[in-house]
């Protein structure tokens, strides 16, 4: 039977929409954007536990004293676990995503409750999007509406529409038809039926409905922040690519507390609003425990703990402008730098936070896959990355975006791509002494990131010019690699694992690069800066001082090991030490003032 080419006509498709309708992608951006911003900066400006005082007063105003209590409790959590912004900025694009979804999903689904055509219409398009996989939504997510934010907004409503619509329309089915018939006979209106008869009897259905699209919205969260959305997903990401237990717990600690008082708030709302809700409620005899205020006392609570936030001055960080002076380049401009999750991306994208922070820039740093990455570059989400592996392992990503990038140059080199085995392994020296012991290897060659460069070089050439067709190249991160190796080296069992150098772990363990006598891996790569295009002449000083960076590997590796010794999170501070450590580096990579000439002199 003939290919059916389905894959081509949607990329041609949405080739099409990118070209032709990026207009309206744009204002849809804009619009996402501007809710997004709003709600988080009105989230993010009382002090933590003022604003987790006030969900709590709302949590006893709907449920009762526990739900308050507990409610409080939970924010407070999140607090110590120093996640507050993260998880305002995950609950600001759940709000987003919720808000858009509903206005979308109810107004279909009384549609589809009306007209049998519609609802027959919509209900394969609905099975589509709940059964699709998440990640997928984000490609085009992406293509459209670029890195960050809108691409997770968007991915998010796409995800979480489908059970708004089906509630929706499920609620309004589900009224009595006799009771539609008899207002009918009264002499009202379509739309009079709907909005009191129909609306309000299917409105607990309706409001578990907007409960599922929160939860799925909760659950998206962490598949967006592949596209740098940040918040508690982000957080998520990053402990998945560092492999970071503790991380990855705190941060899905967080995403639990917001389901959790979302789920129980939305529920309660949905019971109070409804009729019959508050038929049953007032049935139940009040205790000391379930006890909910009156809706002022609760709007009056609201209000003085806001008051109380305003009096104390803690409304915005008015923490005054930094004191001008001739190292402040940058005077607060924001720049954004990507990077892969490898140990020289990371040393070096903290690095030039920390150069251009002294310089006066406001810099943020976000963690990527290297597609994202190149695709977030292209589009002008992201200023700059310090971590392209060229001219070979990262080749397929420049061929394809290369026009849209400028290359600030090499800073390191050259590097080399291998495959090593601990030391132990006597007879395995070269890759060809791979080719018989597949069984003593488990047959297994163990991997990165399935979107590297350098797993695609493996697969495509190497594995092939060597006759590895006895192993299976197991796809996974840098940290799960790196674990791996360290178990199997405790253990003193075989293993093989894909390594370059630099790397740290040639001086943690004792390893052996396997030898490529048919240079299957071809010549090393120079490690380059790309950043989008026209970066460096917006930032022409910012553009210098990357085009005349360069290290060492002493330094490189030296800073490589000052980060694992600090542990995960406090990056930042071990460039500190690093840079205490090694005096004159700030003025020679970022000078100002003729600062970096003297620096280069003295060097």
């Amino acid at each position: 039977m003939p290919r059916l080419h389905l894959g081509d006509w949607v990329d041609s498709g949405v080739d099409w929409l990118v070209t032709h309708m990026s207009w309206l992608f744009d204002a849809i951006k804009t619009v996402v954007e501007g809710m997004y911003d709003g709600i988080d900066a009105l989230l993010t400006a009382p002090e933590p536990l003022l604003l987790a005082g006030i969900f709590a007063v709302l949590a006893w105003w709907l449920r009762g004293l526990v739900a308050g209590v507990l409610g409080f409790a939970g924010f407070a959590l999140i607090d110590s676990l120093d996640l507050w912004e993260e998880a305002m900025s995950t609950l600001s694009l759940v709000l987003v995503a919720t808000v858009i979804a509903l206005v979308i999903s109810v107004p279909l689904g009384i549609w589809a409750a009306r007209s049998k055509a519609v609802s027959a219409t919509l209900r394969p398009v609905l099975d589509l999007l709940q059964t699709m996989p998440s990640m997928v939504l984000l490609i085009p997510a992406i293509l459209f509406f670029g890195m960050g934010v809108p691409a997770g907004v968007i991915a998010t409503l796409i995800f979480a529409l489908a059970p708004g619509v089906r509630m929706t329309e499920l609620g309004i089915r589900q009224v009595d038809p006799e009771l539609v018939e008899a207002a009918e006979a009264f002499g009202t209106t379509p739309r009079d039926t709907l909005l009191r008869v129909q609306l309000p009897l299917a409105l607990p259905t309706i409001m578990a409905g907007v409960n599922q699209v929160i939860m799925l919205g909760l659950s998206m969260v962490v598949i967006a922040g592949m596209v740098g959305t940040g918040g508690l997903g982000g957080s998520v990401n990053e402990a998945i690519g560092r492999l970071d237990i503790g991380l990855g717990f705190e941060a899905g600690l967080g995403i639990v507390v917001l389901a959790i008082y979302l789920d129980r708030m939305t529920g309660a709302l949905g019971t109070r609003i409804s009729p019959l809700g508050r038929r049953a409620a007032a049935k139940v005899r009040p205790t000391v425990w379930s006890h909910r205020p009156r809706p002022a006392v609760a709007v009056v609570g609201v209000v003085v703990l806001a008051l109380a936030a305003g009096g104390m001055g803690v409304f915005g960080s008015n923490s005054g402008t930094a004191e001008a002076s001739a190292t402040d380049v940058g005077k607060g401009k924001e720049i954004t730098i990507g990077y892969i999750p490898w140990d020289e991306g990371i040393a070096s994208t903290y690095l030039w936070k920390e150069l251009l922070e002294k310089r006066g820039f406001e810099v943020k740093t976000t963690q990527y896959a290297v597609a994202p990455l190149y695709t977030g570059l292209a589009t002008g989400q992201i200023d700059f990355q310090t971590d392209s592996w060229l001219p070979t392992t990262h080749a397929e990503y420049w061929k394809k975006y290369g026009e849209q990038l400028d290359d600030l140059g090499k800073w390191y080199g050259p590097t080399s791509l291998e495959l090593s085995v601990p030391s132990y392994m006597k007879d395995v020296n070269t890759l060809a002494d791979l080719k018989a012991r597949p069984a003593e290897f488990g047959g297994r060659i163990t991997g990165i990131e399935p979107s590297a460069g350098m797993m695609g070089l493996l697969k495509d050439k190497v594995v092939k010019e060597y006759g590895l067709d006895g192993y299976r190249v197991v796809d996974g991160s840098t940290p799960a690699m790196l674990a791996e190796l360290k178990r199997a080296y405790a253990k003193k069992d075989p293993i093989v694992v894909t390594l370059w150098s630099p790397h740290w772990a040639y001086s943690e363990y004792d390893l052996k690069k396997l030898k490529d006598p048919q240079g299957a891996w071809g010549a090393g790569d120079g490690v380059h800066t790309l950043s989008r295009k026209g970066f460096a002449a917006d930032n022409p000083e910012v553009g210098a001082w990357l085009k005349d960076f360069s290290m060492t590997e002493q330094q490189l590796t030296g800073l490589e090991a000052q980060i694992q010794k600090s542990g995960k999170g406090k990056e930042q501070d071990a460039v500190r030490t690093w840079l205490k450590d090694n005096p004159g580096l700030l003025d020679r990579w970022a000078p100002v003032d003729g600062a970096g000439a003297k620096s280069r002199a003295a060097g």
